[in-house]
């Protein structure tokens, strides 16, 4: 790599929860630079996680949160050219990237989901997530199954 690596900006935390996670999902989330319609929408969501989640003993962040990790993904594959073949290669996930494949994720799967408004969509897709299915979560088991078909190759790791 010719140029070095950017340096990484520093995130204000959002205004209710004081989490610069929520940050990082919202921004993911604005359409068009609408940072407050995002808000708007990611706050709304919370409080329809907060009335479904009463009987779970959690708050809508915990919930948030937890449903964020199961569809974590820990493995991914990457394709290495070697010779003249490609081969998927399996490799850990870092950190940052594991953060923003879950939080694109969720957003893209809960965009899919029919409803009313994006804020009942993205309640729905957390509510999903938080009890391991929905669409993010099967995307998670699907690259950990591609991961395990192609184990095989992970000595190719570099």
């Amino acid at each position: 790599m010719r140029k070095s690596k950017p340096k990484q900006r520093i995130l204000l935390p959002d205004p209710k929860f004081k989490d610069t996670l929520v940050t990082r999902f919202v921004n993911d989330l604005q359409v068009d630079g609408k940072k407050n319609v995002a808000f708007k929408i990611f706050y709304d969501a919370m409080e329809i996680v907060a009335e479904k989640a009463k009987d779970k003993e959690k708050s809508a962040i915990e919930v948030w949160k937890k449903a964020l990790e199961n569809i974590t993904p820990m493995v991914e594959v990457k394709s290495r050219r070697i010779g003249g073949a490609t081969f998927q290669v399996p490799m850990e996930v870092n950190p940052r990237r594991k953060a923003s494949i879950s939080i694109k994720n969720m957003i893209k799967y809960a965009r899919q989901r029919s409803g009313k408004n994006m804020a009942e969509k993205l309640s729905q897709e957390i509510m999903a997530a938080f009890n391991e299915e929905g669409g993010a979560f099967k995307k998670k088991e699907e690259t950990h199954r591609m991961a395990d078909a192609n184990k095989a190759f992970a000595h190719f790791r570099f």
